[in-house]
């Protein structure tokens, strides 16, 4: 059994991250990196949450994040069936929008801005000049005239390949790109010298200047960067084999943090509590970072779950995702039945059935709440038997006696949720194909 007694010094658990750049982990002066260089470099930079500053209570902010990762969640699963209709020729769906900010610099000289942190697509963009249709940034739009190191791509470019709907113009690679949402960016594909965490710069790193950008839940930045596994995307382009990411839990002064290359793994990190599962591909939606879900046991029971639940189908659909842009995780629809199910038995609560928190199942919290315990939650992926701390799927508010689970019911695909990732350190193995968990306190890296 899992104590309460941590979750209840503070109002609905969510992650809420506090805005500012980390300091770089290594001494060097701002310089560009040739290629092969840049294929060895390491660096972390600090992720803030969207809503960050924005005067929301704890339980608004939760409730915010749980609207945008439902549509997320929906979306995507719309979008996948589509793109495995043989009936139509379907673009790759991109993800889009995202819980989390980092901050960069483009251009030479640099101008810095703020872009959402997309794990479930590649396109590396920002808004541009000049604009036929842009949202209100916080930051001046990013002007290439005023860069000298602005060049635009040919369309016989292996990026302007990469792109799923393109066209050769008078300025070159012309690019469209689609999201989940039907937001989309449109524009020229170019190089230029981006620098991260104040201190690396890398050149001719391809993105989208973006002069028609329509569509909500970009306008938290200025635009995109993404990190899935096409050619596209920043890690690819990079050329790093690993990078990782550690999402801090509720702490209004503590930091998240985005490793990539050399820093992904750096530090004092013990890998014995390591756990490591493969990743799968799926051909149809080639962005997104799957896991294969064996799974679920609440305390000692586990779950009849049947074996096929989880499972990545042939046309493109099912199978459950990693992704940091999605608030709680959510579960086939059968699967979750039988974990609220078994919730209800082993927890000795009673159930609130009023709705007022927005999830799916609640209790009553007692007048003496220092006594709660609730069941044990475990995630069985292949190779990797994922034990949860209670504050990773119970979140409770003591201001309104109530404590509930951090999960939905969703139907076809599944998404593990940040909730369920805080205080982990996630680290992607593009080389080896793998992803692995270990339980880290990110405010301390």
């Amino acid at each position: 059994m899992a104590s309460l007694n941590s979750l209840l010094s503070s109002v609905f658990l969510v992650l809420a991250i506090v805005a500012s750049l980390a300091s770089p982990s290594f001494s060097t002066s701002r310089r560009a990196l040739g290629s092969k260089e840049a294929k060895q470099i390491g660096f972390r930079v600090t992720l803030k949450h969207v809503d960050h500053g924005k005067n929301f209570t704890k339980f608004e902010r939760l409730q915010r994040a749980m609207k945008r990762g439902k549509s997320r969640l929906q979306r995507l699963n719309a979008m996948v069936l589509a793109a495995g209709d043989s009936t139509e020729l379907a673009s790759p769906i991109h993800a889009g929008n995202g819980e989390f900010l980092m901050q960069l610099s483009i251009g030479t000289p640099a101008d810095s801005f703020s872009a959402i942190v997309d794990t479930g697509s590649d396109l590396i963009w920002t808004q541009c000049k000049p604009c036929t249709q842009c949202f209100d940034q916080s930051t001046p739009i990013f002007d290439p005239k005023k860069s000298s190191t602005f060049s635009k791509l040919g369309c016989s470019s292996q990026l302007c390949e990469a792109l799923p709907t393109s066209s050769c113009g008078t300025d070159g690679c012309e690019y469209l790109y689609t999201y989940g949402d039907y937001s989309s960016t449109q524009g020229i594909l170019a190089y230029d010298t981006f620098t991260f965490a104040d201190s690396v710069s890398v050149p001719k790193v391809g993105f989208g200047c973006g002069e028609d950008n329509e569509g909500s839940g970009f306008d938290q930045g200025a635009g995109l960067v993404g990190l899935g596994r096409g050619p596209l995307s920043l890690v690819s382009q990079l050329g790093v084999p690993k990078f990782s990411y550690c999402l801090t839990s509720i702490d209004d002064t503590a930091t998240s943090k985005l490793l990539l290359g050399s820093e992904a793994t750096s530090g004092n990190l013990s890998t014995k509590a390591m756990k490591t599962t493969p990743l799968i591909k799926n051909p149809l939606q080639p962005s997104f970072y799957y896991l294969s879900l064996e799974g679920i046991s609440v305390g000692d029971t586990l779950l009849p779950i049947k074996k096929s639940t989880f499972a990545l189908q042939s046309d493109g659909s099912g199978g459950v995702i990693i992704d940091s842009g999605t608030t709680i995780t959510y579960i086939e629809e059968s699967a979750f039945d039988l974990v609220k199910k078994e919730f209800k038995s082993q927890t000795k609560l009673t159930v609130d059935d009023s709705g007022s928190a927005g999830l799916d199942l609640c209790f009553k919290l007692p007048s003496d709440s220092s006594q709660v315990e609730v069941p044990k939650l475990i995630f069985h992926f292949e190779g990797a038997d994922l034990d949860l701390p209670g504050e990773n799927y119970m979140i409770a508010d003591s201001t309104v006696g109530l404590v509930c689970l951090a999960m939905g019911s969703s139907s076809g695909m599944s998404i593990f949720g940040n909730v369920q990732q805080q205080d982990t350190m996630v680290i992607h193995d593009l080389a080896k194909e793998t992803l692995s968990f270990l339980p880290t306190k990110c405010d301390k890296l």
